[in-house]
């Protein structure tokens, strides 16, 4: 039987999206790359992939799972980029030395942005995933900021905003091609940039969701690529203005960071739902079950348990899978231990 989200318990666990990969994933990847694998090949592994995905968060004991976004080979949006119509690569200025994110691909529009018929494939992806567990799900999706941040607008646009504005135009399409498909939790990943402020994030967020007939999140990044932050990681300088999205759950970065501006949801929770990061996908020290309790518990200070989704800071698609389950594992135990201090059940 399908968990439907009422169902679900109190302090439930969740994953911010993508999972950590296993070691034949990267084989088969780079054998695609060289010629060696054919289509027919990459698309039996990525369905098993998913498997591999459902079956550790299920394991690990968590409630609201995804696909673990391992159809994505490129990144987050990279894989996108590949298919996305009108943008030319831009020279890559630096690439000797150690990886940054000044060595990441950029592209400049040279007409009006558009994608296949199909869309992102996200649909299907989400269809393949419905049918494979009876978890309560949730979709995800890159916000509009995220697939503007490496687009010069070149002549095609006045400017990145307009760039972003078109985003949002392609995916609230997707979202709606998602929400038709049954997806109950839908949630929009936006990059903490710094140079835009909460209140513009809000605006885009909305656009990008208007119409969408589910329950939306909003997950606002400091960047995870190879386990490193690209934004300074402060989220005051986008409250209050960030709270005009019409978002029912915020998911926030708060274990990486030692839970510094927990209290800003004191002041600004404004009766939203919070996924609360207790876990450090940045980090390599193991999660207990009595590490991640104790965050919780501090987190239960600024949120009524009623509202509370406990999730990892991040993403794993940049965590080894064994770290990543031994995460999990540890985010499911600190939730239980937590939960049975609070209705007295064990």
């Amino acid at each position: 039987m399908i968990t439907p989200m009422a169902t679900l318990p109190l302090l439930p666990t969740s994953v911010v999206g993508s999972h950590g990969k296993p070691g034949w994933w990267f084989t088969a990847v780079k054998a695609w790359e060289g010629a060696e694998m054919g289509p027919g090949d990459m698309d039996e592994m990525f369905d098993d992939a998913v498997h591999t995905a459902i079956r550790d968060m299920e394991t690990a004991g968590i409630d609201i799972i995804t696909d673990g976004e391992v159809r994505r080979t490129d990144g987050y949006v990279d894989t996108y980029y590949k298919i996305i119509k009108n943008i030319a690569p831009l020279p890559v200025r630096r690439k000797a030395g150690p990886w940054g994110y000044d060595q990441q691909q950029r592209y400049e529009a040279v007409g009006r942005i558009e994608v296949p018929s199909t869309g992102f494939g996200l649909v299907k992806d989400f269809q393949f995933l419905r049918a494979n567990t009876e978890r309560a799900l949730k979709a995800t999706c890159a916000g509009p900021l995220t697939f503007g941040s490496r687009i010069h607008p070149g002549s095609a646009y006045k400017g990145v905003v307009e760039v972003a504005e078109r985003f949002a135009e392609v995916i609230n399409a997707e979202l709606k091609g998602l929400a038709a498909a049954g997806a109950e939790l839908i949630q929009l990943d936006e990059p903490a940039r710094g140079n835009v402020s909460g209140e513009e994030m809000a605006r885009l967020f909305n656009l990008a969701t208007d119409g969408v007939k589910a329950k939306l999140a909003f997950h606002i990044c400091f960047g995870n690529r190879f386990g490193r932050s690209r934004f300074p990681r402060s989220y005051e300088p986008y409250f209050p203005g960030v709270l005009k999205a019409r978002a029912e759950q915020f998911v926030l970065e708060f274990a990486s960071r030692e839970l510094s501006e927990v209290d800003l949801w004191k002041t600004y929770g404004d009766g939203r739902e919070l996924g609360a990061g207790v876990v450090d996908v940045k980090g390599f020290q193991e999660e207990t079950a009595d590490s991640v309790a104790r965050r919780i518990r501090r987190v239960l200070q600024v949120c009524a348990a009623e509202k509370l989704t406990l999730n990892p800071d991040c993403g794993f698609g940049w965590s080894p899978r064994y770290m990543c389950n031994q995460k999990l594992t540890g985010l499911a135990a600190g939730a239980a231990l937590v939960r049975a201090e609070l209705t007295g059940k064990k």
